[in-house]
């Protein structure tokens, strides 16, 4: 069987995963967040909370996503 995570940066319906923090965050996501799978909001809590444990690539784009993320909400 095979389980396909789809990370999603930030957890939000109006804004997709991207291709490269699906690529940087998977293997993290597995190794870190595997309790958490599939719930998409759960995945991305957890990997916020383990963010010092994440490799270079998936923090690079966490902190992108959280950064998009907090630019959006001081625009509303």
């Amino acid at each position: 069987m095979v389980v396909a995570v789809f990370f999603v940066m930030p957890a939000s319906a109006s804004h997709a995963f991207t291709a490269e923090a699906q690529r940087q965050c998977t293997g993290d996501a597995f190794r870190l967040c595997s309790s958490e799978i599939p719930d998409i909001g759960r995945i991305t809590a957890c990997m916020v909370r383990n963010r010092s444990s994440l490799s270079s690539g998936c923090r690079v784009e966490l902190d992108k996503g959280l950064a998009a993320k907090s630019h959006k909400v001081a625009e509303q």
